[in-house]
């Protein structure tokens, strides 16, 4: 069972650490190349850049829960949500 993921290629868990502004603050975001993969996927069906994607989603979460307390973890969980949705819309 741990072949399929022991086998992953390790460039795809690296981490890459970017900057952008949200809020007007600058933020740095530490996140798997993978997770950045599909965030890029994720803002380009949005027509937006990821920087852009990412802002408007913090203050989205903003709004409706008054904070977001682990913006790293909000987009894992983001991505994984979209994988989860595209593999229902193919059943």
């Amino acid at each position: 069972m741990c072949e399929l993921y022991a086998a992953a290629d390790p460039a795809s868990y690296e981490v890459i650490r970017r900057s952008m502004r949200i809020q007007g603050a600058v933020t740095s975001l530490a996140l798997e190349r993978r997770i950045w993969d599909l965030l890029q996927e994720i803002a380009t069906k949005e027509q937006l850049s990821v920087a852009e994607f990412v802002s408007t989603l913090y203050q989205e979460v903003l709004m409706r829960q008054g904070e977001v307390k682990n913006l790293a973890s909000l987009l894992r969980i983001t991505c994984l949500t979209y994988l989860s949705d595209l593999t229902s819309d193919r059943r």
